[in-house]
Formats: C-alpha cells, sequence, structure tokens
C-alpha cells in the first residue's frame, strides 16, 4: 500500500514536469526563442505554446518593447582640443530575436560601446562653441552609424539624446566671461545707438521748429502786409469817397458858402494850435484879412478842377 502510494506521488511529480517542460506561455511583447537539441527550432511569440518534453528548450527570452539605455558619462576632446564630459540615452527596440539571441552575445553592451566611440568621433569635428548648437545632428549622426551596425544584430535604434555636456571648471570660467563681455559690449552699442537716436531726433525736432517759426514769421509777415494793404486801399477809397462827395456837395447850391465857412474854421484852429505849439510865431501881414486867405483856398480848389455850377 505504502509503495503503490509512492508510486502514484512519483507519476504525478513527473506529470507535473512533463506538463512544466511542454506548456509555455508567453507574455504580450515579448518573445521567447526555442533550440530543439541545441539547435535553433523557433521563436515563440505572446500566447500558449506546447513544447516536446525533454527536447525544446527556451534559450533566450526577449522583451520587444522600447528600452532606454544609459550612455555613461565620457571625456571627448573637441576639435579645438578642449576636453568635455559628454553622456546620453540610447533607445532600442528587438525587431528580430533571432538574430538578437545568435547575432551578439551582448547586444546592449555593444552599443553603448559603440555609441561611445561615435559620440567621440562626432565631438572632435567641431568646436567647443559648436558643441551646444550641434546637439541635433550629433544625435542623427550617432544614431545613422549605430544603424549600420545593429541591423544584422536584429536590434532598431530609434534615438540618441545627449543628456549633458559639461567642459572643464576653467573653460566654464573662461566662457562666463567672454560671455559677461559679450553682454556689456551689446549694452554698450545699444546706449550709444540710443543716445544717437535721441541726439537725431532732438536735431530734427529742433529743425522742425526752426522751419515751424520761419514759416509763422513769413504768414505774419504776409498777413501785417495784407493788412497794411487793406488799411491804406480803405483810407484811400474812404477819401476818395470824402472827397467826391465834397465836390458832389459843392456843386450844389450853397455848397461854395459851406466850403468857404470850413476853410475858415480851419484856418483858425490850425492857426491857434500852431500858436499854442510854439515860442516863436511868424505872422504874415495879413493875418487879420482872414476873407484873403479864403479866396485864396477857395482858388486852390478851383485849380484842383472842382468848378462851380454856371448861374442861369
Amino acid at each position: 500500500m505504502t509503495e503503490g502510494l509512492f508510486v502514484m506521488l512519483m507519476l504525478a511529480l513527473l506529470v507535473a514536469v512533463v506538463i512544466g517542460k511542454t506548456a509555455v506561455v508567453v507574455p504580450q511583447q515579448s518573445a521567447y526563442v526555442v533550440e530543439r537539441l541545441g539547435k535553433y527550432s523557433a521563436t515563440l511569440d505572446a500566447g500558449f505554446h506546447i513544447l516536446v518534453p525533454f527536447i525544446d528548450r527556451i534559450r533566450y527570452k526577449h522583451s520587444l518593447k522600447e528600452v532606454a539605455t544609459d550612455i555613461p558619462e565620457q571625456v571627448c576632446i573637441t576639435r579645438d582640443n578642449v576636453q568635455v564630459s559628454v553622456d546620453g540615452i540610447l533607445y532600442l527596440k528587438i525587431l528580430n530575436p533571432q538574430r538578437a539571441s545568435y547575432g551578439i552575445s551582448d547586444y546592449n553592451f555593444a552599443l553603448i560601446q559603440l555609441a561611445q566611440t561615435t559620440l567621440r568621433s562626432e565631438i572632435g569635428k567641431i568646436e567647443l562653441d559648436r558643441t551646444f548648437e550641434e546637439r541635433t545632428n550629433i544625435n542623427i549622426q550617432v544614431v545613422n552609424e549605430l544603424d549600420k551596425a545593429s541591423e544584422a544584430w536584429g536590434v532598431k535604434v530609434l534615438r540618441y539624446e545627449i543628456k549633458n555636456i559639461t567642459p572643464p571648471k576653467d573653460v566654464l570660467n573662461a566662457m562666463e566671461k567672454q560671455m559677461r563681455a559679450e553682454r556689456e559690449k551689446r549694452a554698450v552699442i545699444l546706449t550709444s545707438e540710443g543716445e544717437r537716436d535721441a541726439a537725431i531726433n532732438q536735431a530734427e525736432g529742433e529743425k522742425q521748429q526752426v522751419i515751424k517759426a520761419s514759416e509763422a514769421k513769413k504768414q505774419q509777415q504776409i498777413n501785417e502786409a495784407e493788412g497794411a494793404a487793406a488799411a491804406i486801399l480803405a483810407i484811400a477809397q474812404a477819401t476818395a469817397e470824402g472827397l467826391r462827395r465834397v465836390a458832389e456837395t459843392i456843386q450844389v447850391p450853397g455848397g461854395q458858402e459851406a466850403v468857404q465857412l470850413r476853410v475858415a474854421e480851419q484856418y483858425i484852429g490850425k492857426f491857434g494850435e500852431l500858436a499854442k505849439a510854439a515860442n516863436t510865431l511868424i505872422l504874415p501881414a495879413t493875418v487879420s484879412d482872414v476873407g484873403s486867405m479864403i479866396a485864396l483856398a477857395m482858388n486852390a480848389i478851383k485849380q484842383t478842377g472842382i468848378s462851380t455850377p454856371a448861374k442861369p
């Protein structure tokens, strides 16, 4: 009875081992490489698979997901003989599990070494000042070189990114001084350009002010001249109108007497003003003969062309 139970347990254990060796479940985004008697047999994709017990063996297990591999920091020498420390990160993916298993013993190690040597080569082609602005081109060149080698290994290099570029401290100090000098130079240039623009604007403003003032003065003189001309013309017209009215008045009945009276009044008034204004006064011999003075004025009026109307 005891021996029978022992045999049954051994048979159950053997069945479990056989099932464990023959039934395989491959997870999603994974691939198993199966060898049959030491030789490549098949690549198992995701799902349930049955193997031949004690003949088939899972030799390699690969993940088909994209993998990020860190590239250790290394010292590179630029074209102008400056040492810089550069590190990066590599993104890759297995496309052919068979080649990844048998094409190379350790594709991850090989890609890291190849990425470092390619990076050193690319850094050595450019100067220190251009290393930061050429990061994109360096990344592209590294990916291109790695793709050429990784195709035979069944691995696809998707991209490479430089994480840090660190020059030595003395170079950093020199670069900082250079950038500070460049900033100060730009500040001085901008200040001088601002002062120049301000001087130009001020000169232009003064020029416009002088032009406007001269134009205003010119317009003022024109306006004054036009005003004076208009005043002279108005006075002349008023005088002519007055003379015309006087001439018309003289020709009417009683005009001669009115003119004589007006002349006499003006004569007496002006003679009185002359006596008040001067301390010394020379009197004509006929000063008391007002009638002769009036007759003289009337003769002058007649000689100007003003004639009295003829009596009937």
